[in-house]
Parts: structure tokens; sequence; C-alpha cells
């Protein structure tokens, strides 16, 4: 019997995925992100997702899906901030300006790779010292590319987005779900 995967271990993804289908597991990856250091935000959600969902254990039938985001900012990877210092930083350098928000996805199924990558842009508002200074206060930016979830506090700073919102929370579900219906039939 198939079964489908998710190899993440974040709570967005997985709520992502049940608007397509409830009938999946969870099996966080282990891969070591650090391992990669691959400096072309495009390059780099491709073998991170790739090398996520590889390191499932799964029979071949199984569909095993990785995937990674990042932010891209004037030029940079902008990853998960460690403290307060990196947050304010990061959120100061998206405040006034618009940002690429990149997701890699890897499905895996019979011994086939089907590989996409989804980029949506998101122009913030000019923010205060104070709004920043809220915000890196809370427990938002610590767990998120950029240090910022569009779908948390940090939507009252975004002034326009262009492409898909679910990729900025974390899974491009409507183009995953094209190719899902595709391998189940």
């Amino acid at each position: 019997m198939r079964k489908i995967i998710l190899a993440s271990r974040s709570p967005r993804r997985l709520e992502l995925l049940s608007l397509i289908t409830t009938d999946f597991s969870v099996m966080p990856s282990n891969f070591d992100e650090r391992s990669i250091t691959i400096t072309e935000p495009y390059e780099l959600v491709r073998a991170l997702s790739f090398s996520k969902a590889g390191t499932i254990k799964s029979a071949p039938q199984d569909i095993v899906i990785g995937c990674d985001t990042v932010v891209f900012a004037d030029g940079e990877i902008l990853g998960i901030p460690q403290n307060k210092d990196e947050a304010y930083t990061m959120m100061n350098k998206l405040s006034g300006n618009t940002h690429s928000v990149i997701t890699g996805v890897c499905v895996l199924k019979d011994h086939s790779v089907h590989q996409f990558e989804c980029e949506t842009k998101v122009t913030f508002l000019n923010l205060t010292e104070a709004e920043i200074d809220d915000y890196v206060s809370t427990d938002e930016p610590y767990d998120k590319a950029g240090g910022y979830g569009i779908q948390g506090k940090a939507c009252l700073f975004v002034e326009k987005i262009e492409g898909d919102y679910a990729n900025v929370v974390g899974l491009p579900i409507s183009k995953l779900n094209v190719l899902l219906k595709g391998m189940m039939d």
C-alpha cells in the first residue's frame, strides 16, 4: 500500500499538506542542512529538499515529500535567526524592501525524482525601530527563514505579495497538489 510521507517537522507544512490530504505521515528528516554551503537560492532549496527527502527510509511505491524555504534579500540568503540581534538585522533589511521567498519541493516515488521551486515576492512596509523591537521580542522569528512568518504577527508588515501565499508559509500546495494528483492516478 502506498503511503505519503512528509519529511518535515514544520507544523505549518503539516497544516498545509492536510489541505490536500489527511492521509499522510510525518517523518522529520535528520539531514544536517549546514552540510550544504550553496549560496545560489534556487540551487540551495533544490539540494536541501532532495537531501531531506532522500534521508527517509520508505518503500519504493511510497511518496516522500521533502522541502526547504529560504528568504533571499539584496543578494543574501536569510536563514533562521539564532538570536535577537540576528532577527533585528533581518527585519531591518526587509523593512521597506521587496524580497523573495523561494521554496524547493522534492517528491520521491518509485525511484524517480520530481522537483520544483516556487518564488513569491513579498514587499514589507517601512518599519519603525519600535515595531522591529516588539516583533523580535516575541517567539515568532526564531524558527522561520528570514525571521518572520506571514501567517503570524508579521502579516502586519506586508504591503503586498506577488505569487503564492502558501509558498511564503512554507509549502506551495497548489503546485504540489497538481503533482500529487498525477502520481496517484
